[in-house]
């Protein structure tokens, strides 16, 4: 029997299963996962409310003239 290359057999697990690496590729790392969340740019938890008071309120804009 003859030794293999690891970097030829290098694997990593994953939820569907055991998968081999193509030669030069190096596994995902969580502190690579986690690197890309806080890259990420911020988005709101829930829907925001439209500003419809003051100078954001669209329905007043709208009103006619008086005279």
């Amino acid at each position: 029997m003859t030794m293999r290359d690891p970097q030829l057999t290098a694997s990593e697990p994953t939820p569907q299963g055991e998968q081999m690496l193509i030669p030069g590729v190096r596994p995902i790392t969580t502190r690579d996962r986690l690197t890309l969340l806080i890259d990420a740019p911020m988005c709101p938890r829930a829907a925001q409310k439209p500003l419809d008071i003051g100078l954001f309120d669209e329905a007043s804009r709208n009103q006619l003239d008086l005279f």
